[in-house]
Parts: structure tokens; C-alpha cells; sequence
């Protein structure tokens, strides 16, 4: 068990984030966004706000430079007249102070012409559309065998549609940049992100610069959940107002203004179609998802993936359709597509349990596989079974009486809830540089994202063990975009794909090393690109089993969560704190999904009502009374050189599932649609 080699900056504040580096003479910028859904910018009015003393400069659609690369919507920042959603950023004011730059904002008089939204997600919009592919690059649609005639021809079936809405990131930290232009053309950026690299390149692109003329600098990032994947307009807005004000400009996303430009997740309308024999086995999985995206630009969430490959069944069929609306651009947000797929697989699951009588653990047992159920590819490892055996044993399941409403407890009806969980084991292509230094320690470098997951330290301690040297001897630089090229903080990949190229680094320097180290040093490199052709012999995927014990206040019909369990499988765990915080992490939002968070859209103005974190719950600390991580050892040699698998989304996948079917438990109530509110249980009980 190792601390977090970055702690005592953190708890000290010494841990330099974005917003907080030491700039001279540095203004702020405030953003302006649109009051309309859907229409046309008329003027802007900038008379009033340029009058206010200490206001450097006002950017819209009027004044804008032209940008270098526009295929980006969201990013193309004032380049055009429309409004595509209510919230957009439509113009941004610079000034010597951050109040000043607000009030000048206010100031600003934007005129509009507007038109009529079209702002509702339904399972039968005349708009949905098969897109071209779901994320990141799937098919949208699969289909194997005779899904229909055998789903008609089951004895046993399930057909039920559940829907989950929309949903905001909100990390710690908001997006924030600080933008700095040298004298001779460089852009320097200071920004909270999840990938310098992926910030570097984009922006060069945007403002038609080479590479390295544009360093970015990110080595400590409050939190992301994948809504800092990719820039945001945030870091476009800081470039552009500081080339515009002629010195450095800091701009910090408010957070009720994050709600409209930094991503969030789609919500989701699904139909789950089960057929199974009397046995539980099944004959025939259908999911049928619509979801939607925006008119800037397309994101199909990739939400019925899991179903391809979580259970054997001979006849089976998943597809995706997508609406444009006009709204924001969803995006990634923790495990993007597993989270709501695997909410409606496993409750429809667990009704499929209840259908043929056969105990929740058991089902899933008696459908696992060996093989990727569509590819036909042996898994690296899939140790599912074990995950819920072991839950099993550590949860008491042996003690729930199985008939739903049997437990009672005062008010009180308990019950106790089981699903399973997945995420796949990406991994990426990736650069480092480990270097001997003459004091006899060594640097490893990579451009590398610590998000809070703990990376910075599983990296050190991948790099010790390769050099075969003290943790204490080995330091870990990330987070800068002039270090080798990484990818992402995403995809549960990050450590397995760096820590590959740090291994490889480490021990090509230990090649280069000969017992001494010359006064200079010694430095060897590593690519993984080469590495990484040609894996497509197994299937590679992390399991795991979440167990949820719940109490439903039939007065109220309000949900607490007494104790949840969650039990992984998911390679060689290579630091079990900060792993466990991980897990925890996401079981906790799991929590939040089943409970109480949801984007609630205004359907008359399109905008999101509750914007701030005084409307839109996450789970406190009273929330969370009892949440318990563990894993099962797993031995699997296909993965990378430290045999891990990706944890920072797998804990939230089945998370809310296991609290939707411990409420079914408990009340014999099955509510179909998240969150699980009050509103929608009372009337049921």
C-alpha cells in the first residue's frame, strides 16, 4: 500500500492547479451565452460594456479572428451567426479584473432571432438516425442468428424498456485556462485537461500552429470523468482573448456555466428483450437504444456494446439511433455507453431472474462464456463467476429470504440487489523517456494525466520495479505537453497504456547502463506503437459483481443505500489504496445515478434547470454509509507488461443496477426509469 507520492501538495495546497500559476499582468475573461435555443445572432452591442473602465476587449461573431480548423463545432468558437442551443458561448469579454469582465458581460446586448427548439429525446422522434459508428469506432448495429423468431419462441421472456436521463460530470475543479502568447508566436497553456497532448495537437490545429509551438501544462487536474477528455471551449476562449487583449488571460468555467459547455452524458431511452428456456438460459438478447446528440457535432454514445459481449445467448441483436437536437453536445462522462447499457441489461436481468425463479447469481452464472459471445475470441481472462461467488460469500446473499417485500424492519422495507459489471482493457500507443541521473536517482517523463486516480504514483512504482531501485530513487514527471507523447486519461487505459512505455523506457535504459553513469546522465526512449499491431487474437475485459443492500421508507418512499459491496476482477492491481479509492470513487457515483442525479432540460426555453451543485445532487457523505472494494487475484499474461487492467469506470458500470434491483427486493416494486426518486417509488408502494 503506497500514499499518493503528490499527497502532502495536495493537502498543503501546494499542488499547482490551472488557475493558479503565477502569470504577470494577467486579465480575466468572462463568457457570454446565448438566451436562445435555436436561431440567428442580429448584433451584438458591445457600446456599453466597452465604456466600463478596465474592459481591454469584447469578442464575438462580429470582431472574431478567423479560426485555422473549424471541424470541431463546440470548438469553433464565434466563427458563425447561429445558435445551435441555449447556453452556447456567444461572445466573451476581457477586462483587468474578473468583476469587472462579469459585469461587462452583462452588459453586452445581444439580439437574436429566434426559432423553435426541438428539444425532447423520444424512443419514436421522426428524427433518429443509425450514425455511422458509436464510440469511440464500433458498429451501431450488430445482429447474429434469428433474434426475433427466437425471442418469440422462449418460454421465459423479458421485455421492458428503461431509460436513464441526462447527466453532468461536475469535477472538483472546473475547466480552467490561463492563455499566454509569446513575443514570437508560441501559445503556452496552463489548463485543466486529461491529456496535454490531446490539448497541444488540437490547438495547434485550431490556431494553425506547429506543434511545438504550443506548450500546455497540466501536472495536477482536480477531477475530469471524462469531461476534459478533449478541449473544451474554455481553453479556445483564453487563447483567443489573450491574443486579442495582448497579455495573459485567465478564464474559469463558473459552474452553472459548465452545465451548457463541457459535456455530459446522454440520457437514454433502451428496450431490453430477453428470451430464455425455463432453465434461464437464453435463446435471444435484443437492445434497441436512442439517445441523442446535438446539431454542432456528433456523439453516439456506444451504450448497448456490453450486451455483445456480457452473456451467451445464440440469437441476438443490439442497435444504436441517434436524434440531433439542439442542445449541447454530449460526451464522455465515466464509463460512457457501459454505465447506462449495463443499468438496463442487468435490471432486465434480474427480471428475467424473477420470471423463471431462478436465484439473480445463478442466472448470470448459467449464462456466462468463455468467448466474446459476437467476436467468437477467447477472453484474456474473465473471472465474472469468481466476482460473484466471492461477493456472494463476503455479502451474506445465502441470508436473503428471495421473495420480494419479505424483509420489514418498521417503516423500513430492506432488500438486497446483485449485478454484474465490465469494462473493456484499452490500451494506447504511448512515449516515455527514463533517464539515469549522475546523483544516482532517475526521471521518467511522459505526458501523462493524474486526474486524481493516482497515476503519477502507479507509474513510479511500475518504473522502480522495472530499474529493480527504491520508490524513493525514482521521480515521475507528467503532465506537460513538451514530455513524450501520451494518450488520454480515458478509457480506463492510462496506466496500461503508460505504464507500457515506461516499462519499455526503463528498461532501455537499463540496457544503456553499463554500472556507471556518466556526469551527464545516461536517457533512453521508448515507442509502443509497434507493440501494440496486431492484439486482436483475444478479447480483453474487466469483470466484476456489485451487491447493494437498501431500506425504502414506505411513508416516504425515500431510498438509503446501507451497505454496498463491490468485487472485481481486473488484473494485476498495481497500487490497492489508491485502487480501493478508485473502486469506491465509482460506486459512489453509481450511488448518485440510482438516486438522485438528473439533468433536468427546460422544455420550453432548452435549457438545463438545475445548474449548480445546490440542484443537481451527487451522493454526500450521510449517502454512503457502508461501501466495501475488494477484488479476486488474476493472473492474465495477454494484457501488458504489468498484467493490469484499466479500474477507474468499472466500479460506477453495475453499480446503479445493483441498487434498482435491491429496491425490487425490497418492495416488489420495479421502477424502470433513474433516478429512483421518491416521487417515482411512493406512488408504487
Amino acid at each position: 500500500m503506497t500514499d499518493r507520492l503528490e499527497s502532502r501538495e495536495k493537502v498543503t495546497g501546494t499542488a499547482r492547479y490551472a488557475f493558479e500559476y503565477p502569470v504577470e499582468n494577467a486579465a480575466y475573461a468572462a463568457a457570454v451565452q446565448a438566451s436562445v435555443a435555436k436561431g440567428r445572432i442580429e448584433s451584438v452591442g458591445a457600446e456599453d460594456a466597452l465604456k466600463l473602465p478596465g474592459v481591454l476587449a469584447v469578442l464575438s461573431c462580429v470582431n472574431a479572428p478567423e479560426l485555422s480548423d473549424t471541424s470541431d463545432g463546440e470548438l469553433a468558437l464565434f466563427q458563425s451567426r447561429t445558435v445551435s442551443y441555449r447556453g452556447q458561448f456567444v461572445a466573451a469579454v476581457v477586462a483587468e479584473t474578473l468583476e469587472t469582465a462579469r459585469e461587462a458581460a452583462r452588459l453586452l446586448r445581444v439580439e437574436y432571432t429566434e426559432e423553435a427548439p426541438d428539444l425532447r429525446l423520444l424512443a419514436d422522434h421522426r428524427g433518429l438516425y443509425k450514425p455511422d459508428k458509436v464510440n469511440p469506432a464500433f458498429p451501431a448495429d450488430t445482429e447474429q442468428g434469428e433474434p426475433e423468431e427466437a425471442f418469440g419462441n422462449s418460454a421465459v421472456r423479458v421485455d421492458a424498456v428503461y431509460t436513464t436521463p441526462a447527466e453532468h460530470n461536475n469535477p472538483m475543479e472546473p475547466h480552467a485556462t490561463i492563455a499566454e502568447w509569446g513575443e514570437d508566436g508560441t501559445l503556452t497553456l496552463y489548463d485543466s485537461n486529461q491529456g496535454a497532448s490531446t490539448v497541444q495537437s488540437t490547438l495547434a490545429k485550431i490556431f494553425g500552429l506547429e506543434p511545438s509551438r504550443v506548450h500546455v501544462v497540466s501536472p495536477h487536474v482536480g477531477g475530469g470523468f471524462g469531461s476534459k477528455g478533449t478541449p473544451r471551449p474554455n481553453v479556445v476562449l483564453a487563447a483567443m482573448a489573450a491574443r486579442a487583449a495582448g497579455r495573459p488571460v485567465k478564464f474559469a468555467v463558473p459552474r452553472q456555466q459548465m452545465f451548457a459547455t463541457t459535456g455530459y452524458r446522454t440520457p437514454t431511452v433502451q428496450r431490453l428483450r430477453l428470451g430464455a428456456g425455463e432453465d434461464g438460459r437464453l435463446n435471444a438478447i435484443i437492445h434497441d437504444v436512442a439517445e441523442q446528440t446535438s446539431t454542432v457535432k456528433e456523439f453516439a454514445e456506444q451504450t448497448a456494446t456490453p450486451t455483445r459481449m456480457m452473456y451467451r445467448a445464440p440469437h441476438r441483436r443490439t442497435a444504436h439511433r441517434v436524434v440531433a437536437l439542439d442542445v449541447p453536445t454530449p460526451s464522455w462522462m465515466r464509463a460512457p455507453g457501459e454505465t447506462p447499457g449495463m443499468f438496463a441489461l442487468e435490471t432486465a436481468m434480474d427480471e428475467l431472474a424473477a420470471a423463471a425463479g431462478i436465484d439473480p447469481i445463478e442466472l448470470r452464472v448459467r449464462n456466462d462464456t468463455d468467448r466474446e459471445p459476437e467476436s467468437g475470441l477467447p477472453f484474456s481472462s474473465r473471472n465474472l463467476v469468481a466476482c460473484l461467488r466471492e461477493g456472494a460469500e463476503r455479502f451474506g446473499w445465502a441470508e436473503r429470504d428471495p421473495r420480494p417485500r419479505a424483509r420489514r424492519e418498521g417503516r423500513k422495507l430492506v432488500g438486497m440487489g446483485v449485478a454484474s459489471s465490465t469494462y473493456p482493457a484499452y490500451q494506447s500507443p504511448n512515449r516515455a523517456v527514463a533517464r539515469a541521473e549522475p546523483d544516482g536517482t532517475f526521471t521518467v517523463r511522459i505526458a501523462a494525466a493524474d486526474i486524481g486516480t493516482g497515476a503519477r504514483t502507479a507509474l513510479a512504482l511500475i518504473a522502480a520495479e522495472t530499474l529493480k531501485e527504491d520508490l524513493r530513487n525514482v521521480r515521475v514527471e507528467i503532465g506537460d505537453s513538451s514530455f513524450p507523447r501520451a494518450s488520454v486519461a480515458g478509457g480506463s487505459g492510462g496506466t496500461a497504456g503508460w505504464g507500457t512505455a515506461v516499462v519499455r523506457a526503463c528498461e532501455a535504459l537499463l540496457g544503456e547502463l553499463d554500472g556507471a553513469v556518466p556526469p551527464e546522465g545516461v536517457e533512453a526512449s521508448a515507442d509502443t506503437r509497434e507493440e501494440l499491431k496486431n492484439r486482436e487474437e483475444y478479447a480483453r475485459h474487466a469483470f466484476g459483481a456489485q451487491f447493494a443492500e437498501v431500506e425504502v421508507d414506505v411513508d416516504t418512499g425515500e431510498v438509503r443505500v446501507r451497505r454496498m459491496l463491490g468485487v472485481f476482477a481486473a488484473g494485476r492491481i498495481i497500487n490497492p489504496k489508491t485502487a480501493r479509492s478508485q473502486f469506491i470513487g465509482g460506486m459512489t457515483m453509481g450511488i448518485g445515478m440510482a438516486l438522485m442525479e438528473q439533468s433536468v432540460m427546460d422544455q420550453e426555453f432548452g435549457d438545463y434547470l438545475n445548474r449548480d451543485l445546490a440542484q443537481y445532487h451527487v451522493p454526500a457523505c450521510a449517502d454512503v454509509r457502508d461501501i466495501q472494494a475488494e477484488w479476486v487475484e488474476e493472473s492474465d499474461p495477454h494484457l501488458n507488461p504489468m498484467g493490469s487492467k484499466g479500474i477507474g469506470e468499472i466500479g460506477i458500470v453495475g453499480a446503479a443496477a445493483a441498487v434498482g434491483n435491491a429496491v425490487h427486493h425490497a418492495t416488489g416494486v420495479r421502477v424502470r426509469d433513474l433516478p429512483l426518486t421518491p416521487g417515482r417509488i411512493l406512488p408504487e408502494l
